[in-house]
């Protein structure tokens, strides 16, 4: 499973350096708007991820370092990140 989230980590940085090359020099017409599209969303996803993730960063040596990997690589990193164990409610 180590395999799968580093190979998606991979994959998601060298999306990432398509979008910078894309904002650099633009690709052809119709891919360039694709390609900003899929990165616009793909950022507001991570950021989306950050907020949701926020609290579990609580605790850890480096929280701004893992805020910096979540925007890069998303649920790639979380998944690296041991679980704190949640106290349960009480239900009445």
């Amino acid at each position: 499973m180590k395999v799968f989230w580093g190979l998606g980590k991979i994959l998601t940085l060298v999306f990432w350096l398509v979008v910078l090359i894309n904002l650099a020099k633009p690709l052809i017409n119709p891919l360039h708007l694709l390609v900003n599209l899929a990165g616009s969303l793909l950022l507001l996803t991570h950021l989306l991820e950050l907020v949701l993730f926020n609290g579990s960063l609580k605790g850890r040596s480096n929280p701004w370092r893992d805020r910096l990997q979540i925007l890069l690589v998303g649920i790639f990193h979380l998944q690296g990140i041991p679980h704190s164990p949640h106290l349960e409610a009480d239900h009445a």
